[in-house]
């Protein structure tokens, strides 16, 4: 019996990883050319790294169609190792991560509304540059939900019931809502003795949460104050950013239904005039510094984690 023994090839690790991503890449895009496009090397250097690697292992990674267009097609044993490798690189990936997230300064990626942005965050921003000076934030404004691990997230604050999945939550305000308007607007109006005379007013609604159990709305505040017969709902301008329904309130258009952590500084700078003081109406939502459990101690967040507190203290 004759025994051949294969010839091995020492790889080492970095040539290796990068054989394994140019196989990858030429697996998924089924070409050289497109492999080499998205790695930045020319198709000769992606089609050699394919090639030491099939030497390295024996076993050829690809059929070479040439009927047609010409595209490479992967092996049976090509197609069962891909999804592990693919995994490999996402935890690779995620690896580095952890190594950047280490770090005191570098950039701290912040997910918020976009109301929230522009009424809370952004005013006071600049306090906490002055004792980071070395940390750059990025802010991911949207209304939409956002995946931290893909998106990169390193912290953000949400305002909700306390609840979401894979995040911990860390309260940082509750809020009062109440109508406000413009002193113009209120002078012009009269005085308001009770809510019933806001049915005589264009009301102002806020849809940014719109169907969400606890939002405060204009309906729900009406009951409050015992004026279940108030066609709230039906009545006014709607607008679906919290800052633009205080903005058009600023300017006069009607009256707004307030979230009171929006509406902090411009009652502060007598842009509004808040409307039926003694009446309380508590948010059943509420703000949460949420971030990843596995990001608690990176120290960066807990700077930025600790100074979002003292500013809501303030």
């Amino acid at each position: 019996m004759c025994i051949t023994e294969r010839k091995t090839y020492p790889m080492k690790a970095p040539l290796h990883i990068n054989a394994l991503r140019a196989f990858e890449a030429s697996a998924r895009h089924q070409s050289f050319s497109a492999a080499a496009t998205e790695l930045h090397v020319t198709p000769a250097a992606v089609g050699q790294l394919v090639r030491t690697l099939e030497d390295w292992l024996g076993i050829p990674l690809f059929h070479r169609t040439t009927s047609g267009r010409s595209r490479l097609v992967p092996t049976e044993a090509a197609e069962r190792a891909l999804p592990d490798i693919r995994a490999g690189f996402e935890r690779l990936t995620l690896g580095v991560e952890r190594l950047r997230e280490g770090a005191t300064t570098g950039m701290l990626t912040v997910a918020v509304s976009p109301a929230f942005a522009a009424k809370w965050l952004l005013p006071r921003i600049h306090r906490f540059q002055e004792i980071c000076p070395n940390t750059d934030v990025r802010l991911d404004t949207t209304l939409k939900p956002v995946d931290f691990v893909a998106q990169r997230i390193d912290i953000g604050v949400r305002y909700g019931g306390g609840n979401w999945p894979d995040l911990t939550a860390d309260k940082l305000m509750e809020e009062e809502a109440y109508p406000v308007c413009s002193p113009e607007l209120l002078a012009r109006l009269g005085p308001l003795k009770t809510p019933a005379d806001l049915c005589r007013e264009t009301l102002i609604h806020d849809l940014s949460m719109e169907g969400h159990p606890g939002f405060p709305t204009w309906s729900a505040w009406m009951r409050k104050v015992g004026f279940d017969d108030v066609p709230a709902s039906s009545r006014g301008m709607s607008i679906n950013n919290s800052a633009a329904v205080l903005q058009a309130a600023a300017e006069g258009r009607g009256v707004a239904l307030a979230r009171g952590v929006m509406a902090k500084d411009d009652l502060a700078a007598g842009r509004l005039i808040r409307l039926f003081p003694d009446i309380a109406f508590t948010s059943d939502l509420a703000y949460y510094v949420v971030y990843r459990p596995e990001m608690a101690s990176v120290a960066r967040l807990v700077t930025f984690r600790e100074w979002l507190h003292e500013e809501a203290a303030r």
